[in-house]
């Protein structure tokens, strides 16, 4: 029983080490799945220094040593695998070796072979898929039970004489067994509940952070100015728990919320030599309150006294800065500086993405007034050549023409955005076909069939009219005979097809009739919908030509 005691005793010194050792920052990389050469090395160095240990803290029994040294070998191939727990075994074993005494030999055997059990063991959960059990206190038990009862084993097998060998097994079996297997599991649950501690707090902070970012996304949406960088430093702030955060541009401070803002004021121009230096070397300053100092240039009062400056960059060009900052007693920690250059960096590519937005939104916008001056100039000669023409003969009907010319044109100009529903097109198209068609007269009869449940899909705004106009213009106006257009609406496999269709087939010269107009139309369809869909010309010389508008179907258009 005094045996069991003191062994006990003896365990608890390295349940002591273990604890200080899975709270120090070698501890963290140790325990994942898959271990790089270095972690392993270190794990090899731990344990066997733990075995080394566990024999020259040994008691004296019948010129052999009871000994704690089994729990080294038997952790690192639960941990490791079976070559870091051959490694550790075979190290603590030469060690016992050249110790000496009658069991040297056993000894160094069996200690190299519980090392090999641990590390069997590790290779069996990992097959199973359950790598998480290596770390359960249980199997640790049961694994050093097992080894430490082969140890006896061997030791009766090779040590001489064997009589010394059996009175000495009775003598230890049980205390060490016991011992060994105790210390294993609850040297296993300390790293097991280390590794659920970093793993809750991991989580956490993720979770936080996730939040936080998706916080700052919707603010910066709006771009960065003076009211959205307060809105991200008073969320900071509150989130962080720093002392005070600031956001500048190049010239002048945003915002500043936190200690010092009696006198650190948004609207006052950057003096701070640690922004300057972030701002002109495009690159993170730290001043840790240790090493360096922030000293403030506006007030000799100031509270703070470490700072992190992380500049904000829009393709490589410093636009501004995130400042952390803490007061004096305080020290600067370190997932702070990593939280703030990683917002840092995600509020960069935030304001490049909102810059492309503004630049794509300039181009739709561009795009549709290019569509607009397009219909407008020709379109209105002809039409108030026509009107002229008809007011000799039919004021009424003159009329009728004035007033969807005035309609056609009001949809134009009062056309702000850059999608339209089809039915808005179709109307818009009415208005300008009232007019092609008193122009014409009996030389254009036009049709439509169009899928009543189509009307509600969007498309570009100008789809249309551009393609009706062009087959008016390069078509119909170049034919003796009657012309017909045919506007078709309708579902197919791909999605959904529009159909301009005339019977001139003029279009041969493809260069000629799929002029800026299709271009832009198509070019317009793809940037909304992507490049499996657009505009299509197919001629038939002297029978037909037709333009095919592809669209996703409905649902995919929600999707979009």
């Amino acid at each position: 029983m005094g045996l069991i005691v003191e062994l006990l005793q003896q365990m608890s010194v390295f349940l002591v080490i273990a604890y200080i050792f899975t709270k120090s920052p070698a501890f963290r990389p140790l325990t994942s799945e898959s271990l790089s050469y270095r972690h392993k090395l270190l794990l090899y160095i731990i344990f066997s220094t733990f075995s080394i240990m566990g024999t020259y803290f040994g008691l004296p029994v019948q010129d052999a040593i009871a000994n704690t040294r089994a729990i080294g070998p038997v952790l690192a191939g639960l941990i490791g695998g079976p070559v870091l727990g051959l490694a550790t075994g075979l190290t603590g074993g030469l060690h016992r070796y050249f110790l000496g005494g009658f069991t040297a030999f056993s000894c160094g055997v069996s200690t190299t072979m519980e090392g090999l059990v641990g590390g069997l063991v590790c290779l069996v959960l990992l097959r199973r898929g359950q790598a998480e059990q290596r770390f359960n206190p249980r199997i640790a038990l049961l694994t050093t039970l097992v080894a430490e009862a082969m140890q006896m084993v061997i030791i009766v097998l090779l040590a001489t004489p064997t009589e010394n060998a059996v009175h000495l097994v009775q003598a230890i079996a049980a205390p060490m067994i016991l011992a060994n297997s105790a210390g294993a599991a609850l040297f296993m649950s300390i790293i097991r509940d280390q590794r659920r501690m970093y793993d809750h707090f991991g989580a956490l902070f993720s979770a936080k952070a996730f939040e936080l970012a998706e916080r700052v996304l919707e603010i910066l949406g709006e771009g960065l100015n003076r009211n959205t960088a307060l809105e991200m430093a008073q969320l900071l702030h509150r989130w962080t728990g720093v002392g005070a955060v600031a956001i500048t541009d190049r010239e002048q401070v945003l915002a500043f919320v936190g200690l010092g803002e009696d006198h650190h004021l948004a609207g006052n121009s950057i003096t701070s030599p640690l922004t300057r230096r972030a701002i002109e070397q495009n690159q993170t300053v730290f001043a840790d309150g240790v090493r360096e100092l922030y000293h403030c240039t506006i007030s000799s009062q100031c509270p703070l006294s470490s700072a992190l400056v992380v500049p904000l960059r829009v393709d490589q060009d410093v636009i501004g800065t995130i400042k952390l900052y803490e007061p004096r007693r305080k020290l600067f920690l370190n997932i702070n500086r990593s939280l703030g250059e990683g917002l840092a960096a995600l509020l960069s590519e935030q304001l490049v993405h909102s810059r492309y937005q503004e630049q794509k939104t300039l181009l739709a916008q561009s795009e549709l007034k290019l569509a607009q001056a397009q219909i407008n100039p020709h379109f209105l000669f002809n039409a108030l050549n026509t009107i002229v023409a008809v007011l000799r003969k039919d004021a009424d009907q003159a009329r009728d023409l004035l007033l969807h010319l005035s309609r056609f044109f009001r949809k134009n100009l009062k056309r702000t955005t850059d999608v339209t529903t089809l039915e808005e097109e179709l109307d818009h198209v009415r208005s300008y076909l009232y007019i092609e068609e008193a122009r014409f007269g009996d030389r254009l009869t036009v049709t439509m069939e169009v899928d009543p449940t189509l009307l509600n899909i969007k498309l570009p705004a100008f789809t249309l009219q551009p393609l009706i106009e062009n087959a008016i213009k390069h078509g119909i106006s170049q034919i003796l005979e009657p012309g017909e257009i045919k506007v078709t609406g309708r579902y197919v496999a791909q999605g959904v097809e529009i159909i301009i269709c005339d019977n001139a087939g003029t279009c041969v010269d493809h260069e000629q009739c799929d002029g800026l107009g299709l271009q832009i139309v198509d070019k317009r369809v793809k940037n909304l919908y992507g490049p499996g869909y657009g505009v299509a010309l197919n001629c038939q010389p002297g029978e037909v030509t037709q333009v095919t508008v592809s669209l996703p179907a409905p649902q995919r258009m929600e999707e979009e």
